[in-house]
This record gives C-alpha cells, sequence and structure tokens, in this order.
C-alpha cells in the first residue's frame, strides 16, 4: 500500500508552512484561550508572535506562568501565588484583559531572523484586524512584547476600531530590567482602561 505524502499547508494562525503536529498546537492553545476570553474586552494585550513553551503561554492549564506569562501578571498586577490555575485566568479575564499574539504560532526554527518574522507578521495583519474589529471588538489594544518598529506603524495604520496605546511610540516590553517602573505606568494606562 502506497501512503500518500503529508502535504503541509500554509497556518491560518500565522502563515507558516504547517505540519499537522503544528495544527495541532495552535487548536490546543486557541482552546485553552477561548476559555477566558472575556464578553466585554477592555484591554486587548497584542504581542508579536506566541511564545515557544506552553508555560511561557498565559493560558496554559499548567500554571507555570513563565518567561511571557510570568512578566505579564506581574505587569498587571495578579499574583499566581497560592492560587489555582483556573483563579488566576478567571482574575485575568474578571479584569477584561484578554492576550492574543499577531502570530498565533511560535516562530519556526528558520522563520525566526527579524526580516522573516516582519514579513510573517505584515502578511498577517489584515487578518488580525478583521479579528480585532469583528470578534473581539476591544475598547483598545495595547501592544506589548516584542513587535518590530515598522511593523508598529503598519498596525497604527490599520482601523481597528479601538484606540492603540503603546510606551512612547514602542510597544510595552517586560522584562526584569527597569521592570516595576514599566508596570507601574502599564497598570495606570490598564486601570484607566477598566474606568472607560
Amino acid at each position: 500500500m502506497i501512503m500518500p505524502p503529508v502535504m503541509n499547508l500554509r497556518c491560518d494562525g500565522c502563515g507558516q508552512t504547517a505540519s499537522p503536529q503544528h495544527i495541532a498546537r495552535r487548536l490546543r492553545r486557541l482552546e485553552w484561550a477561548t476559555r477566558y476570553r472575556p464578553v466585554h474586552i477592555q484591554a486587548l494585550l497584542l504581542g508579536g508572535a506566541a511564545p515557544h513553551e506552553d508555560a511561557d503561554f498565559l493560558y496554559s492549564p499548567s500554571g507555570e506562568f513563565g518567561g511571557e506569562a510570568g512578566l505579564l501578571l506581574h505587569a498587571v498586577g495578579i499574583s499566581s501565588a497560592g492560587k489555582a490555575v483556573e483563579a488566576v485566568h478567571a482574575e485575568f479575564q474578571g479584569a477584561g484583559f484578554f492576550l492574543t499574539h499577531l502570530l498565533e504560532c511560535p516562530l519556526e526554527d528558520g522563520s525566526g531572523s527579524t526580516a522573516n518574522a516582519a514579513k510573517l507578521l505584515r502578511e498577517h495583519l489584515p487578518a488580525v484586524a478583521g479579528r480585532i474589529r469583528r470578534s473581539l471588538k476591544p475598547k483598545r489594544v495595547m501592544l506589548v512584547t516584542e513587535v518590530p518598529q515598522p511593523v508598529v506603524q503598519d498596525i497604527l495604520a490599520l482601523d481597528l476600531g479601538c484606540p492603540i496605546v503603546l510606551d512612547e511610540g514602542k510597544p510595552f516590553r517586560f522584562s526584569s530590567s527597569a521592570e516595576e517602573l514599566m508596570s507601574s505606568r502599564f497598570r495606570g494606562l490598564l486601570s484607566g482602561a477598566r474606568k472607560s
């Protein structure tokens, strides 16, 4: 018996060539995130590309909250210490926050160069803008994590149906250096989002 070759398709969540495993991982993460999507999104936190490790993905049920997830929870003022994973996710949801990425999948090996990443991000912007306008409908979008500056300018040119909030013209980046100043400024903007 001859087996047909496995065809890799383009992933509609990131535009990369996708194996069946890639698609399965994307669908699993999409399912995790959908459970905690607020009915009314006060602030859509929009990152560049999803993190490689599930432990760094905010909505992972593992509750490790490493990398991006841990830094983001700290930035919004939500502690995971001594709490069940579902409680942390529910607190984030209850505040009206939702995290998504321009590319819903991590960059595959070989796609991680700045030029390739920017190309993928730009190609995917129309789909992301449509999803934000028609489905998510947030009160505001806050760019977080690493996004190349030319792509930020392209995002600002889009009609997302709501204001886009930046940190002095750049996405908010969370790291251990200068974290407290960034977090307090970020929290101030978020509290304004909750009141409006």
